[in-house]
């Protein structure tokens, strides 16, 4: 990175820098760092006690985590002057440390970089608009945006404009290329879409967009939500990923023109494809890693008519009811959602279509209809499986899966396994109101 160091906090009056790294949640995590210590984070690294954080596969005698930043990444904090932000790898040791996300991602990545391939993604983050009620209850933050069908509505984007305006000017200040927000498909649910960048920069940037928008709406007396699922009746906050991997002279490998079936895919596109879907199950543990993500993959529909979320298998052209939409020429994988961890998804996007394409698996032919709309008996006509539908289930396929875990690494994906299992088991022994409401006077 060719930055003047000095003139960069001189100029922009830094006097912290935020090392800054995630949990295996994807949870922002820092330290603020005195400026003029910056180059001892990134040739040293801020310490942090592992055990103190999820994930890091740690004990409390355990050694230090050490955070060391990455110059490329470091940027001003629009919304908090004063600060920048230095994205960090865990060291622990003076290794790379396997627990963490970032690392984890670095090694597939790797991988495509010894055949001098850049997997380009492209993320679409959804997150809700909220307030809190006098009792402490979730409201959305507009008391008039309650249509049924209000996807797009002008009124909705309008009266949200103070949060979205701010937001977006402050990831502009950074450079994220801004090219469009949109009222979504819930009441108080947006969208925010920028140019797309290698899948590192990806991850980094996410994790951004999250800090900006939860710090900016908390100024502003909201909540910004990245829940997967806030209200039954609604869509949820899906992230999708759109895919391409080029060569070191810029030709995405995905695109071939001469495509029989007129996606505009290459033969390896269609590999790719066949490694997401015959490690979908696994894939949803990574993608959508919370209890409350099954709320959002479910077969059926939303008050506003469709969930828009997949709970099918397969692929198809244009086909948003399916996993793997196909938009000309490259990949739209649309299981995640906004409450994944955009290292770990990344990586295992890598280690399944790697897979795909190493043993040239076929994809089978495209599903072109509204998948929503099939029963049971013509899903199972059409070969179609459905995605795990708790979250234990998934955990399941993920721990079944051997490609995957040895590919991401036993130990990150066994600590993943043993966080998850636990916050499932905490979901089951919960009692909720439903429950009381249901059976305290039924029998």
């Amino acid at each position: 990175m060719s930055l003047d160091i000095d003139k960069f906090i001189s100029e922009n009056k830094i006097n912290y820098i935020l090392a800054q790294f995630v949990d295996i949640h994807g949870v922002a995590k820092t330290k603020s760092v005195p400026a003029h210590c910056l180059m001892d984070v990134v040739n040293k690294g801020a310490g942090f006690a592992g055990f103190a954080v999820w994930g890091l596969g740690m004990e409390p005698h355990g050694p230090d985590f050490m955070a060391r930043g990455d110059l490329d990444t470091l940027s001003i904090v629009p919304w908090q002057p004063g600060y920048a932000r230095i994205v960090c790898d865990g060291y622990v040791n003076d290794e790379p440390y396997i627990y963490d996300s970032r690392v984890v991602l670095k090694r597939q990545l790797q991988l495509l970089t010894d055949k001098g391939w850049t997997l380009n993604t492209g993320l679409e983050p959804e997150f809700s608009l909220f307030k809190r009620d006098e009792k402490g209850g979730l409201q959305t933050v507009d008391d008039t945006d309650v249509l049924d069908k209000p996807c797009y509505d002008y009124k909705g984007l309008s009266r949200s404009r103070e949060f979205l305006e701010t937001l977006v000017e402050s990831l502009q200040k950074v450079d994220f290329d801004v090219y469009q927000i949109d009222h979504e498909d819930a009441n108080g649910q947006f969208e925010i879409n920028y140019t797309y960048g290698d899948a590192l920069e990806s991850a980094d940037r996410f994790t951004f967009v999250r800090m900006a928008a939860g710090e900016i709406a908390n100024d502003l007396g909201m909540i910004c939500s990245f829940m997967p699922k806030p209200a039954s009746d609604r869509t949820g906050n899906g992230m999708h990923f759109h895919l391409s991997i080029t060569d070191d002279a810029g030709k995405n490998l995905f695109n071939d023109d001469s495509d029989v079936n007129g996606m505009g895919l290459s033969k390896m596109a269609y590999h790719f494809t066949a490694g997401l879907l015959h490690h979908a199950k696994a894939l949803c543990a990574i993608s959508a890693p919370t209890v409350n993500s099954y709320k959002r993959l479910v077969v059926g529909g939303s008050a506003s008519g469709a969930t828009w979320a997949p709970a099918y298998i397969a692929y198809g052209d244009n086909n948003r009811s399916a996993m793997v939409r196909i938009p000309y020429g490259r990949l739209e994988f649309r299981l995640p959602d906004s409450g994944c961890n955009p290292y770990l998804v990344h990586a295992a996007l890598i280690a399944a279509g790697l897979d795909g394409i190493e043993r040239e698996l076929d994809p089978g032919e495209p599903k072109n209809i509204n998948l929503y709309a099939l029963t049971a008996e013509e899903r199972a006509a059409e070969g179609i499986e459905i995605l795990p539908q708790n979250l234990n289930e998934a955990l399941d396929a993920l721990e079944a899966d051997t490609v995957l875990t040895e590919r991401l690494g036993k130990e990150v994906v066994g600590e993943f396994l043993k966080i998850k299992r636990a916050e499932w088991i905490d979901y089951s022994r919960h009692v909720s109101d439903w429950e009381t409401e249901r059976y305290a006077e039924f029998f």
